[in-house]
């Protein structure tokens, strides 16, 4: 016999309350349904209403100042933890010692992270022209 059912109450009662919950589920449902239909309804709150320009030129100097940091990061020397060169160190010990899963693992970061640094230049390229334009639109104000 399972938890939920209750032995106590007749069949009858437990299909009118089952029928009953079903017809008011329906009815809430349907009245939704009936006025998102019409066109009335509120936009979704996530709904874009501008290109974010204003927000993106109050947080363009955060934004240079980590990819700085993290292409500092990257360029470090073996000493840094998150350099290209420590990761590189390592795939070479894991050569060495024989490990070749490792090394193909660490292989695989290894590309990735040196792909990062195009990607992020990039980035600070394209972060670079926003902070000219935020300067010469009275930083996005016009938006």
């Amino acid at each position: 016999m399972s938890s939920t059912s209750r032995p106590w109450m007749p069949a009858a009662s437990r299909t009118r309350r089952t029928v009953v919950s079903l017809m008011a589920v329906g009815a809430l449902l349907g009245a939704a349904g009936a006025a998102s239909a019409d066109g009335t309804g509120k936009q979704p709150s996530g709904a874009p209403t501008g290109d974010g320009a204003k927000a993106l030129c109050k947080r363009a100097p955060k934004i240079d100042q980590r990819i700085d940091r993290i292409l500092e990061r990257l360029n470090g020397d073996a000493s840094q933890r998150g350099s290209i060169a420590r990761l590189e160190e390592r795939v070479s010990h894991a050569k060495s010692a024989g490990h070749t899963a490792v090394e193909t693992y660490l292989n695989d970061r290894l590309t990735f992270r040196r792909s990062l640094v195009p990607t992020l230049q990039g980035r600070q390229k394209d972060l670079a022209d926003v902070e000219k334009w935020c300067e010469s639109n009275g930083e996005g104000a016009d938006s």
